[in-house]
């Protein structure tokens, strides 16, 4: 604009083609202002010149991936051709008769507020729609369609178009929504569209679409490309196609998320009274981190429910928030557009001094609620039963060592009776102990600060919300531990980043980092950091307790050697606690390499039917551990159990420099340059671990082999500048040229999607190369991307590719981070962001940890739940139980003259008429002989022990019938995962100075990221 006030015709002409490009110094800060959109042509499309895509009639001899991928083009087609019709709905029903003069139903600055955008979006995919009708025309002889998309939606002016018309699109329904409820003929006007509109679609149903619009896209490409040879010449373009609209509606959504989220902050800071709070809410720093409809529960002294009404939860920055919701509106205007709640704060904590509480961690003593009342809330009432039932289950016991006493015989009343009291009270204390871990998965409860008492002590408040599902109860309690741990110093100013629009980041778009760890803090000796893997574990008591949502669960094992030592060690590290721990320390006579975990392989059902008869352990999951004197170490992985099951030699005893595990083979990368590979035994004592005799060397040149990849059924293996593609148990190989120059050896590869990262040994440049083709697709060089960093005097020391992120740690011990996509797509570099922690040497290695939580948790039902008879258990020999109507912790207030509940303690024994000895009992003995035991009559030692004059209601049983196995519908996984940086110190990058003093330069530290849970399938 600047240019065009000079006059001059220069100037003129690079403000005009500015304008044509939607460059971004003319975007405007404020959307739908209602100003016109000077950036964009009016283009008028005519569907005589340009008729919509049509297929040809199918021609003979296709292939049945040409049919697929015909089908699939044709789905596309007809999907444009919709959605381009509920565009032109909208422009043509909706906007143009409320813009016509004559009309004065809404003020045309609103109308034009609403629609903003709009146009824009309609001619984009006008063009699309042309471009596609060229391409479908030509599909029998091209079958191309892949960088049509690449094209048309690449450009700036598609993402600049989506964006205002997302961030505008809370804004608009409010516009609809209070010109509805102020201007009855405009909601009459859509009331009619509405009702002459041939499938009764609303306004709000029309202006969704956009939103929806490049997920349907990405699916139907998933599609075509699952449908595509590798050798076909749209697999590529397909590929980046996927590329661009992944990292396209990564960033719509992430704009829409934070439009919804700063419209319901603005709904909240209308409806406060504080002052300090309101002045918290308009500040630029504060961010909602989730909010979600939460059923707050009070309970009674018996653990009934007193009452329970729903609530609004906000989780800032620093504060968590709780709100009354009014849901109220006209019927007529809900049905036409979403009617926004309104919300009355009902109290608020500061989030440091709010405390999640587990089951067992609070005492079943009472605890006051906010209007003085003394509750018992039901967990706890659970736990009580739990130990009532422990402390019977000692008496019983003592019962049973005196019952062994007895001098005489009793059928009923012997040490085989009271066994079996034993067993049924353990099984209750199973079925208690679930029972409890059940009624906690959707109940959250939360202690938070309330007013002093008269003296002015703090008082605590709990408070209990019961969440919509298990998921929602896990992601509140990790969204609050990382909402504490971004208020510390290192993360309030954790991450530079390097993006020009300035737009606000979400809370935790950035790992945060949790804690440092001192390795090998030896003062005898100083050893080099060399590797790390995580040995996973599941604890399913840990399942929902605060400690599974701060890192995932499992051993961390740090290896290492060297240095001023010629020995090696590793150090294993429990991650079951809120913070890691050391929990054991292995010497090794040789300085440690590498690491590599293998899970055990899952047998077919030929090798299953052959297990039965034999009679050998199974190994499990192993720790293949490469030493610097050419020996591999397989170690068992359970716990902290160290065995050394095997040790593997290679015969030129060169050193292991990396490990893989990829089929039935273990690939080894030696220092003189050959790859040695062990097949698996399958067989014998130590049956599924390698076979020694069976090493076999494949040369792949003079060099070290620095680092192995597995991809598929393929081993890359790297040597000085070349990489070599090895092929399964067939050992073929294939080789390309990473690098020109011959003496800068690929030191670290990581695969994502369709592409590879690789780095170098020295440079600070970084390619990406194609899976498919080989080829040379991107490079990026890191020095340039900050100032932090010294050119020509920085490497790439360590890669990772974990949820979306590539992770590089340089030789100057900084961190930079590079969003890429996570689908089939090419891993193409867009942005960039660095951590301000950082090591004082070169980052040694960079390692991810992931840890699933198991889907059975996830159920909202338990052994305990249902209601019918025959629900069915296991006990802890895999042993399958059944119970009829165990008590519940029903959210019913029982009657007061109900009965209490009686058990039969049975468990294997059903009739003890089969005990030797006489029957105990207060009946006069019969005068008739005692019927057989093959008879039909029945007799009083049938009943035996187990006689009650009325029938009980609960039997603990332990042989069930067996039920039919109904299908389980797919469960969703919650993953935790965590990012581990090895090196030495640790130090603060200053934005503004250089760097701050390390802490120790010379101690091993493990840096240690978190990532918020994610939800897969």
């Amino acid at each position: 604009m600047k240019a065009a006030r000079n006059g001059t015709k220069d100037s003129f002409e690079k403000t005009k083609l500015a304008m044509f490009r939607k460059v971004s110094f003319l975007q405007r800060k404020e959307t739908g202002e209602g100003k016109d959109d000077a950036g964009y042509m009016d283009v008028s499309v005519s569907d005589l010149k340009h008729p919509p895509p049509q297929l040809s009639p199918m021609p003979e001899g296709l292939s049945s991936q040409q049919v697929v991928r015909r089908l699939i083009l044709s789905s596309i087609v007809q999907s444009e051709s919709s959605y381009l019709d509920s565009l032109k709905r909208i422009l043509q029903e909706y906007q143009k008769p409320l813009l016509e003069p004559p009309n004065l139903i809404l003020n045309h600055k609103k109308v034009r507020q609403i629609f903003y955008r709009m146009q824009e979006i309609h001619q984009c995919h006008s063009m699309f729609q042309i471009a596609l009708a060229s391409r479908v025309a030509e599909w029998d002889h091209s079958e191309k369609i892949g960088d049509l998309f690449v094209a048309s939606f690449s450009k700036s002016m598609v993402l600049n178009a989506y964006s205002d018309y997302i961030n505008n699109f809370t804004n608009a329904m409010a516009l609809i929504k209070k010109a509805c409820m102020s201007k009855p003929v405009f909601l009459d006007f859509l009331k009619k569209k509405q009702a002459s509109s041939p499938d009764r679609i609303t306004l709000y149903g029309l202006m969704v679409k956009p939103i929806q619009r490049f997920p349907q896209f990405i699916l139907l490409l998933q599609d075509m490309l699952k449908n595509t040879p590798r050798s076909h010449t749209d697999r590529l373009p397909l590929q980046l196609a996927l590329t661009e609209l992944e990292t396209l509606a990564e960033k719509l959504n992430e704009q829409k998320r934070l439009a919804d989220q700063e419209a319901e902050i603005q709904q909240i800071a209308h409806s406060v009274g504080d002052r300090n709070l309101n002045k918290l809410l308009n500040s630029e720093q504060r961010q909602l981190s989730q909010c979600e409809l939460l059923t707050e529960i009070v309970y009674g002294d018996k653990g009934q429910i007193l009452k329970s009404k729903e609530r609004k939860v906000f989780l800032l920055n620093d504060t968590l928030i709780c709100a009354n919701v009014n849901l109220k509106g006209p019927p007529d205007i809900s049905s036409l557009v979403p009617l926004g709640p309104k919300y009355t704060v009902k109290w608020c904590a500061p989030l440091l001094q709010t405390q999640v509480v587990e089951v067992g961690q609070d005492s079943p003593q009472s605890l006051l609620n906010t209007w003085g009342r003394k509750i018992f809330l039901g967990p706890p009432r659970l736990y009580q039963e739990l130990e009532e039932l422990q402390h019977d289950l000692a008496v019983v016991k003592e019962v049973s060592l005196l019952v062994g006493t007895l001098n005489g015989t009793y059928q009923n009343l012997n040490s085989t009776v009271s066994q079996d009291w034993c067993l049924a009270l353990q099984r209750l204390i199973r079925l208690k102990e679930e029972e409890i871990q059940s009624a906690d998965k959707c109940r959250l409860r939360l202690s938070v600060p309330g007013r002093p008492d008269k003296s002015g002590h703090p008082v605590s408040i709990m408070v209990v919300f019961n969440t919509p599902s298990p998921l929602s109860k896990i992601s509140w309690v990790n969204r609050l531990h990382l909402a504490k741990i971004a208020q510390r110093q290192e993360n309030t100013l954790g991450w530079e980043s390097a993006e020009e629009d300035g737009r606000k980041k979400g809370p935790f778009s950035c790992p945060l980092l949790t804690c440092r760890l001192p390795v090998f803090s030896s003062k005898t000796h100083t050893l080099k950091l060399e590797a790390a893997l995580h040995s996973p574990s599941q604890y399913s008591l840990l399942g929902f307790c605060t400690v599974s949502t701060s890192l995932p669960q499992g051993y961390l094992w740090v290896a290492g050697g060297g240095g001023s030592s010629n020995h090696g060690q590793v150090e294993i590290f429990s991650l079951n606690r809120a913070t890691p721990r050391l929990v054991k320390t292995v010497p090794l006579r040789a300085p440690v390499l590498c690491l590599e975990y293998v899970k055990e392989p899952c047998p077919s059902e030929e090798e299953r039917e052959a297990e039965k008869t034999q009679t050998a352990a199974k190994i499990g999951n192993i720790i293949c551990v490469g030493l610097q004197d050419g020996s591999i170490h397989v170690y068992s992985s359970v716990d902290t159990a160290v065995q050394c099951l095997l040790t593997l030699v290679n015969a030129d005893s060169s050193p292991v420099l990396c490990l893989k595990y990829s089929l039935a083979f273990l690939f080894a990368g030696l220092a003189n340059g050959k790859v040695a590979v062990y097949h698996r035994r399958t067989g014998g004592e130590i049956s599924l671990l390698w076979d020694v005799d069976s090493c076999r060397l494949v040369s792949l040149g003079s060099q070290p082999v620095c680092t192995l990849l597995t991809l598929e059924e393929a081993v890359w293996a790297s040597c000085a500048n070349q990489v070599t593609v090895i092929q399964g148990s067939s050992l073929n190989t294939e080789s390309f040229q990473a690098h020109s120059d011959p003496g800068n050896s690929v030191s670290h590869m990581v695969h994502s999607g369709a592409g590879v990262w690789m780095a170098f040994t020295w440079g600070s440049s970084i390619h990406l190369f194609h899976t498919e083709t080989l080829e040379p697709l991107q490079e990026v060089k890191i020095s340039t991307r900050t100032t932090h960093l010294t050119p020509g005097q920085v490497s790439v020391s360590s890669l990772l590719i974990c949820q979306g992120l590539l992770w590089v740690g340089t030789s100057q011990g900084i961190i930079l981070t590079f969003p890429v996509p996570t689908l089939e797509g090419i891993p193409k570099i867009t942005g960039h962001v660095m951590s301000l922690n950082a090591h004082c040497g070169p980052v040694d290695f960079l390692m991810s940890i992931s840890s699933t939580l198991a889907s059975d948790l996830l159920r909202r039902d338990s052994v305990l739940n249902g209601s019918e008879e025959g629900n069915v258990g296991r006990d802890e020999g895999g042993q399958r139980l059944e119970h009829s109507s165990y008590p519940q912790d029903s959210q019913t207030p029982p009657p007061t003259e109900e009965k209490p509940k009686r058990l039969l303690l049975q468990y294997r024994l059903h009739s003890t008429c089969q005990l030797p000895g006489k029957v105990l009992t207060a009946q006069p003995e019969q005068g008739s002989p005692r019927a057989p035991h093959d008879s039909l009559e029945h007799s009083p030692e049938h009943s035996s022990i187990y006689e009650v004059n009325e029938d009980p209601d609960v039997w603990v049983r332990g042989r069930p019938r067996e039920r039919v196995k109904e299908v389980e519908p797919r469960r969703s996984k919650v993953t935790s995962t965590a990012i581990f940086s090895g090196g030495r110190g640790y130090r603060r990058i200053a934005q503004l100075a250089s760097v701050d003093p390390c802490s120790d330069s010379t101690e091993n530290t493990l840096l240690v990221w978190q990532l918020p849970l994610t939800l897969s399938q």
